[in-house]
Parts: structure tokens; C-alpha cells; sequence
């Protein structure tokens, strides 16, 4: 298994800046006009991907009011399961043009599949990658499908465990997946920062040898951004037009000033990580001169014998290092020596 993944051209690993995903989910609210626009927002704000989901309430649960269908708790309290899907759902016939629309403005378009007549449609649309929920990464025989495309994967883990994971990416592997990354995750709509465990990050990537990366369902881009320190090679983030649209998961997404901040920070992240070195950096080059180095603050003639008080530690560094004091009193100057002159060798015998 490679730990570097390859979407539409674009590198995505250790060595590469962090790929950002911008997940428009149900965030269209029912409006292919304000998907079209989610997708131009997307590359604006400068996303290296747009990602959608691809599925219909039918496809995903039973149209059943029963107590096992109906949500408890959170942002979708009191609705039924395939009330929610419904309403939430990509129209189909919307793929063909979103992909195109995509393709024109100049980013790269993937999709969430969730069942193998999902993955049918999106082959037919020549999707370049896959994503797995986090919901469905526990499905094995989805995964087998997906992998059978041989197109490049990436799998969300929130709510998995370290076997679940395991089986997951076992599966991915013996079904032909070459090209896998994995995203840490916690499946909390919106979910806390102090859950995200990022440690958990260098951890995944050293299990399981592949890049890995974040989902991040916090309110804000602090959790995004630390994660990259910690080795994130993609972020995955909810997008929106607008927070206070009203649609099922638009509260927790993010706006196109949020994620054009958010694009913008991770890459400087990235870049500060550099190498451990201790060199000099060529931003410090023109500040070494406002280093603290030795000075005579009296007039002294040839032959006078430097004492403490005839020298001081003091900016700008033009003279010898403070470290050098020692070395020098008790000496005699070789010439006549003017006040505020620096210290240097040739001012001795």
C-alpha cells in the first residue's frame, strides 16, 4: 500500500499540502441552482475538491415510522429516517450536471456512494475517487464494490474502532484498492473539539500505513488547522452558502469566507512544519546584526589593558560574541582604540 494518493493528478500525502474537500452533503436544500453555486464557491475559495453524497432515502432506509426508524436526539429529533434521506438527498438526475459544472469551473468532483447501484451511476459519470462514510464503514460489501473500480479511496472512521478500521482497510486491500486514505473522524453533527483526539492521527497513519486526514465537524477551523501539524494530508469540511439556511446540515458547515480562511491556513500550516534544523533561516540573515556583541566604551591608548569596565555587552553585533569576554581581559590593545568602537581581533597584540 502506497502512502501517498493520487486525485485527478493532485498528490495527496505527507510530502504534498493538505488536500481540502469541501462537502456540500445536503446543503443544496433541494435547489440544483444553489448547487451549481456551491460548486463555484468551492473553487473561490480555493478547495481542492467539491465532494457530494449519492444516495435516495430508498436506497438508504425503509419508508417505516417505527421506533427504530425514528431519530432521537440532536439536530434531526422526531423525524423518521427516510423523511430526513428524503429531504436531504442529491437528486440523481442533478449528477450529470453538477459534474459537468465542476469540471468546467475547474475542480475536481467526487461523490459519497452508498450502495452499489450509487457506485453504477457515479462509474458512469467517470467519478476520479470514492468516499466512504463514516456511517458505512462497517459495510463491507460496499467497500468490496468500491474498490473493484480501482479508483483511488478514502474512508471516514468516526464511530469505528481499531478492528473496525482494520477489517475495513483489510477489505479495501484484498478487493484491489491500491490508492487508500483513511480520515479520522468523530461522527458528532456539530462535534467538540476536545473529542477529536488528533493524536490519534500519527497513531492511524503508523497502523495502517496510509495518509490520513480529518473530517472535522467542529464549528470552527482551530481543530482543521492543528491536525495538519500532527501529520493531516487531507481535510474534509461541510460547506454551505449559508449557516442560517435552514437545510439539515447547514448549521454545522462551514461559509465561503470560513473555508477560503480555512484552504489558506492549513497550506501555511503545512508549509511551517518544514524539517528540524537549527541553521540560520534567510528571513534572520538581515537581524543578525541586532545581536548583542562587544563594545569599548572608553577611549583606550595603545598599550591599555582591557578591564571590565572598559567593555560592555551590548547591540548591534558587529564585534566579537559576549562568549569571548573572558578571552580578552587582561589583554593589551595593539592601537589606539576610539569609544564605541567594537571589540574584534585585530585590536589585540
Amino acid at each position: 500500500m502506497t502512502d501517498t494518493v493520487v486525485i485527478s493528478k493532485r498528490k495527496i500525502g505527507p510530502d504534498a499540502p493538505p488536500y481540502v474537500i469541501a462537502e456540500m452533503s445536503a446543503n443544496h436544500n433541494g435547489s440544483i441552482e444553489a448547487a451549481l453555486r456551491i460548486i463555484e464557491e468551492a473553487k473561490k475559495a480555493g478547495a481542492d475538491a467539491l465532494k457530494m453524497q449519492t444516495y435516495t432515502a430508498d436506497t438508504l432506509t425503509l419508508d417505516c415510522a417505527d421506533e427504530d426508524f425514528v431519530i432521537h436526539g440532536g439536530l434531526w429529533a422526531g423525524r423518521t429516517l427516510h423523511d430526513l434521506y428524503k429531504e436531504a438527498h442529491t437528486p440523481w438526475e442533478w449528477h450529470k450536471p453538477l459534474f459537468e459544472h465542476a469540471r468546467k469551473v475547474g475542480i475536481t468532483i467526487f461523490s459519497t456512494p452508498f450502495d452499489s447501484t450509487a457506485v453504477d451511476l457515479l462509474e458512469d459519470l467517470n467519478a476520479p475517487a470514492y468516499k466512504i462514510a463514516s456511517f458505512e464503514a462497517v459495510d463491507l460489501a460496499l467497500i468490496r464494490y468500491v474498490a473493484a473500480t480501482g479508483k483511488p479511496m478514502i474512508i471516514s472512521t468516526g464511530m469505528a474502532d481499531a478492528e473496525e478500521i482494520l477489517e475495513a482497510v483489510d477489505t479495501a486491500r484484498q478487493a484491489g484498492c491500491k490508492e487508500l486514505a483513511l480520515l479520522h473522524c468523530v461522527s458528532g453533527y456539530p462535534a467538540p473539539a476536545g473529542e477529536y483526539n488528533l493524536r490519534t492521527i500519527p497513531d492511524m497513519a503508523e497502523r495502517f500505513g496510509v495518509p490520513v486526514g480529518l473530517s472535522d465537524h467542529t464549528l470552527s477551523n482551530a481543530t482543521a488547522i492543528a491536525s495538519v501539524a500532527l501529520g493531516a494530508c487531507v481535510i474534509e469540511k461541510h460547506f454551505t452558502l449559508d449557516r442560517s439556511g435552514g437545510g439539515p446540515d447547514d448549521s454545522f458547515s462551514v461559509e465561503p469566507a470560513q473555508l477560503a480562511s480555512l484552504c489558506a491556513d492549513v497550506r501555511t500550516a503545512w508549509q511551517a512544519l518544514g524539517a528540524a534544523g537549527y541553521h540560520r533561516r534567510s528571513s534572520e540573515k538581515g537581524n543578525v546584526q541586532f545581536r548583542r556583541s562587544l563594545y569599548f566604551v572608553f577611549d583606550l591608548p595603545q598599550g591599555t589593558v582591557i578591564t571590565p569596565e572598559s567593555v560592555r555587552s551590548v547591540r548591534p553585533g558587529y564585534g566579537l560574541a559576549p562568549k569571548f569576554l573572558p578571552e580578552i581581559l587582561g589583554r593589551k590593545v595593539c592601537r589606539d582604540i576610539a569609544k564605541n568602537t567594537p571589540v574584534t581581533l585585530e585590536c589585540f597584540e
